[in-house]
């Protein structure tokens, strides 16, 4: 017999509709899942289960008069980045161990609007500036899959919760790889969309244009629906993509026909480098896209490196404009200093400069890769990593260092604008998931979702798996 938490958020949603389960009894068969493994897995750094109690009766009266949203009752977690109103909102800090906000976030607001339940705070790295998550709050996230290595930044805590299934799907943010370098890591999928998919109000900012909000899931069908749900602009957002003109779950149902996928393996900077387990799923993710008809060709990375000296330019900016005060920087961690200390050098021209090379590059890129439909890469370039691979060195520089050895390929899709997402298609010999990444031209979230339905299939199905 199939676990409740074994199921999708489709699948449970479709329990609730027919009154198989009530969304009380899925709340707290989730919460008790929270209970036996949080304190190993460090998923979540909040759990809101006397509030998520109460929405689950609630919900259940809505079932009952059979006026409900879709996902009325379904579990969810929120990433502790991402303001929600009387719901401790800590960005992993513990300068603000006890933030309080007072209104949500847009996206927020359209999961609960949809039926959604969250059941808390998932855990981030320190304002979410790494590529692991680690904090001075309540410590690493770590993947179920080997809980001696991390699950991967920043959105760690709900990559973890949705593998360990205490929750079906999970709110995540993407700001260099966020969503899809801990769903590589903790083997589920992750979906970054397009710039400006995704409204930012009515308290965020889209001034770099580098973050969005997505998913993180165990199917394709719910980071779709998922899509669909938070999608759409707010009032004063600067940054407006078109919307569908076919939900992104029905876009996900189709045959996407044969495509020109183009593939590389190599990381833009010359010092790092694919390890063999990471091109074992970069090359099984291409051998089923190949079976499923699709055109796969070689090239040779076609990033600069170029751009990761501008990137981290308007990454620190960032930082350095946060507005902490003096008195309060021992409070931050040497990694939140080194990006603050490091933005702080920059001049306004330099910023503007900065700001202007990835646009008028990615474009330029973008543009020479006219020709073909989709992008496959590895995810990252290493498996899951201990979280003192990452924290071992005493200089800041030399653990970003290592997390640039460790997720050479992400950041550039968020340079870009572009739609990417990470398809957990192998498992190592020590038995660590390894995502590879697939991405499209800006504004094609659509196809891109169609593909990896596809993929997920296949993956499935495989007879080698």
């Amino acid at each position: 017999m199939t676990e409740l938490h074994d199921l999708d958020a489709h699948e449970q949603a479709a329990l609730l509709r027919d009154r198989e389960i009530t969304s009380a009894e899925l709340v707290r068969h989730h919460l008790d899942r929270i209970d036996a493994h949080n304190d190993e897995l460090g998923a979540f750094i909040t759990v809101t289960a006397d509030q998520a109690i109460e929405a689950a009766g609630r919900a259940d009266t809505l079932l009952t008069a059979g006026d409900a949203p879709p996902f009325c009752g379904v579990p969810t977690a929120i990433k502790d980045l991402t303001a929600t109103a009387g719901i401790r909102t800590t960005l992993g800090s513990r300068l603000l161990a006890e933030q309080i906000p007072e209104t949500d976030a847009h996206v927020v607001t359209r999961a609960r609007d949809a039926g959604f339940i969250s059941l808390g705070k998932t855990n981030t790295p320190e304002f979410g500036l790494s590529s692991f998550t680690d904090n001075d709050l309540i410590g690493p996230a770590l993947t179920p899959w080997d809980t001696t290595r991390n699950a991967g930044g920043s959105s760690g805590g709900a990559a973890a919760a949705v593998s360990a299934r205490m929750v079906p799907l999970a709110l995540g943010s993407d700001g260099g790889g966020s969503i899809r370098i801990p769903a590589s890591s903790c083997g589920i999928f992750g979906f970054k969309p397009s710039r400006g998919v995704v409204g930012v109000g009515p308290d965020g900012v889209q001034w770099n244009g580098l973050a969005i909000d997505g998913a993180l899931s165990r199917t394709v069908r719910d980071a779709a629906a998922l899509l669909d749900i938070i999608a759409g602009p707010m009032p004063g957002d600067s940054r407006v993509a078109p919307p569908p003109t076919v939900s992104y779950r029905e876009q996900a149902r189709h045959e996407p026909g044969r495509l020109r996928i183009a593939r590389w393996s190599s990381p833009y900077l010359d010092f790092a480098a694919s390890s063999p387990e990471v091109i074992a799923a970069w090359e099984r993710a291409g051998a089923l896209l190949s079976a499923a008809g699709h055109e796969i060709v070689d090239i040779d990375n076609p990033w600069t490196p170029e751009l990761e000296p501008q990137f981290n330019i308007v990454w620190s900016a960032g930082m350095a404009a946060a507005p902490i005060p003096a008195e309060a920087e021992p409070l931050l961690r040497p990694t939140t200093r080194y990006w603050r200390e490091r933005g702080g050098r920059a001049s306004a021209p330099e910023l503007a400069a900065a700001l202007g090379f990835l646009e008028l590059t990615t474009r330029a890129t973008l543009a020479s890769l006219e020709q073909f439909d989709l992008f496959l890469t590895p995810t990252l370039a290493l498996p899951p990593q201990p979280t003192e691979w990452f924290t071992g060195p005493e200089d800041p520089m030399d653990i970003h260092h290592r997390e640039l050895l460790y997720t050479p390929f992400t950041a550039l899709m968020n340079m870009s604008g572009q739609p990417a997402a990470s398809l957990p298609v192998h498992v190592s010999d020590e038995g660590l998931p390894i995502g590879a990444m697939l991405a499209a031209h800006p504004g094609r979230d659509g196809l891109l979702l169609a593909v990896c339905a596809q993929l997920q299939h296949a993956f499935r199905t495989d007879p080698g798996r």
